[in-house]
């Protein structure tokens, strides 16, 4: 008798990695070396229960069609330190909830949880534009910041797992609102959410210096940085404006990064990356001239992702192999 294909070595396996979003779940079979061989999409659910339903149908599918050994959970949220329990996620219905026990058992395969932000630094470290650094830190631009630190092949997660949270660094004392409670953080000027509300404040300003103005006064709610960044490749000023002001925010917060780690190198990802063209070179410049010492000290190498959005999928999938591995 043949034996059973799945009671080989796990090393002869591949393993999925999971993006758990606030809107979508993107699940994906990787294999040893960061390549995806097999992907499933769905909408996430807005109920715990009718998630991990969800998830399960996305793993079973895929466990169909190949030959798992386990399962790895990108997560947007605060994990606690030994990456078992989500205490919590602003966009997920988990609330101190153990999700890496009760999805073991639902899958019948080991679950290894991960922050988002740290999965994509993994994925980047291993097969990426970090691959071989000593000192890596990955900022996510996206929504807001995700951010992850990587030293000497470890993912650092401080003391309770919740570091870094770069995002939250407030920048501006009284500044815009965030919804972390405070006011003034990096985020709300350095992502996604703070480009369209840069371009807003300049609309309000100067509403005849943009084409996008008639699209704001017809359906308010249809400004995104996507077309932020496309009126900005066909040069209208006030969305070049508005770049420029992200690129200023995105190289001084890069500044703060480099004294406060001193990596060698900073990789940019994030769904906001995918416009790289348009601002990392001047805020390539503002970082350089902003870090203390510049001039008079290596300065850190700032990549962009070569993994995209892929990344935090990747990585999970990867942590879950080293962890079956261990």
């Amino acid at each position: 008798m043949n034996p059973d294909p799945r009671q080989r070595d796990s090393s002869d396996r591949h393993t999925i990695g999971i993006d758990v979003g606030g809107t979508s779940i993107r699940a994906a079979v990787v294999n040893r070396g960061g390549e995806v061989v097999d992907s499933v999409r769905a909408q996430t659910p807005g109920s715990a229960p009718v998630l991990e339903d969800a998830l399960h149908r996305v793993v079973r599918q895929l466990a169909e069609r190949n030959d798992v050994a386990a399962v790895g959970l990108a997560v947007a949220g605060f994990l606690t330190a030994d990456c078992t329990t989500v205490r919590f996620a602003p966009h997920l219905p988990w609330v101190g909830a153990p999700v890496g026990a009760t999805l073991t058992e639902r899958f019948g395969l080991p679950v290894v949880l991960e922050h988002d932000a740290n999965a994509a630094a993994w994925a980047e470290y291993r097969f990426g534009a970090a691959a071989g650094s000593r000192v890596a830190v990955v900022v996510a631009l996206g929504t807001g910041i995700g951010a992850a630190l990587l030293i000497d092949g470890r993912l650092y997660r401080g003391a309770y797992g919740v570091a870094p949270e770069l995002g939250h660094l407030q920048v501006v004392p009284d500044g815009r609102p965030c919804p972390c409670g405070k006011r003034g953080c990096w985020e709300r000027y350095c992502s996604g959410t703070a480009l369209v509300d840069t371009a807003v404040e300049m609309l309000a300003a100067d509403p005849g210096r943009s084409q996008l103005a008639a699209h704001v006064a017809a359906d308010p709610g249809s400004l995104t940085g996507r077309r932020i960044a496309g009126a900005a490749q066909d040069g209208d000023p006030l969305a070049v404006a508005a770049i420029a002001e992200f690129a200023r925010w995105l190289g001084l917060g890069l500044a703060m990064v480099a004294d406060i780690y001193d990596p060698e190198i900073i990789v940019v990802g994030g769904g906001v990356s995918g416009s790289a063209s348009l601002f990392l070179d001047d805020a390539r410049e503002r970082y350089a001239a902003a870090t203390t010492g510049a001039g008079h000290r290596p300065l850190a190498r700032v990549r962009v992702t070569q993994l995209g959005d892929a990344a935090g999928l990747v990585g999970a999938a990867d942590l879950a192999r080293t962890a079956i591995e261990e």
